[in-house]
């Protein structure tokens, strides 16, 4: 938990920019809309800020180096920042063995659970928000986000792991397939989350 929590305190810092960028081109994007014919609903702008926040959060926590997401949250908890005297840029690791991180210890699961969950939202909300997401759209989306994730942790001292390639697009097909479920499900509130035609 506490470990979770901290992943969070991370993504705060990364979450606060893209709300405050959002904030300032919402005008911008509504006077588009409105020229267009269509209108964006209160409960799609919140979710399109929401999965905004979410993208600049995780941004933080895997483009950046592990010393650095560390002081962001040494910050949070009123300790200060904790730069030391890391280097940015270093030279990263790779692992081409398929499961070779998963050992069946604790550590092992809540490393693969959270590569799925952390990447349901990367194939939920977009599938939500717009319409024609295709699940091979989600399944590229999964894919290229997590591979461009993977090779920039090479430049900054991290991993690329194909465990993490493969469970981050598993997480972002899992989360088209829940997408797929709510509007069948419920398909009128799932409807809330469209671009519609100005009344």
């Amino acid at each position: 938990m506490q470990r979770t929590l901290s992943y969070l305190f991370a993504m705060a810092w990364g979450a606060v920019p893209v709300l405050l960028a959002w904030l300032c081109l919402t005008p911008w994007r509504r006077k588009r809309l409105t020229a267009a014919g269509l209108r964006s609903g209160r409960t799609r702008e919140a979710t399109l800020a929401l999965f905004g926040m979410f993208c600049g959060g995780m941004a933080v926590i895997t483009l950046l180096p592990r010393w650095v997401v560390s002081s962001f949250v040494d910050v949070a908890n009123g300790y200060g920042w904790n730069a030391g005297n890391y280097p940015f840029f270093t030279p990263g690791t790779a692992n081409f063995q398929l499961f070779r991180t998963f050992r069946g210890d604790n550590w092992s699961v809540y490393n693969l659970l959270g590569n799925v969950v952390m990447f349901l939202p990367f194939g939920f909300f977009p599938a939500l928000l717009w319409r024609k997401y295709t699940w091979w759209k989600a399944l590229l989306t999964g894919f290229a986000v997590t591979a461009c994730i993977e090779c920039c942790q090479l430049c900054v001292g991290r991993a690329f792991d194909v465990d993490d390639l493969l469970l981050n697009t598993l997480g972002a097909m899992l989360g088209y397939g829940l997408c797929r479920l709510l509007k069948k499900l419920v398909p009128h509130f799932a409807a809330r989350f469209q671009v519609g035609p100005v009344p």
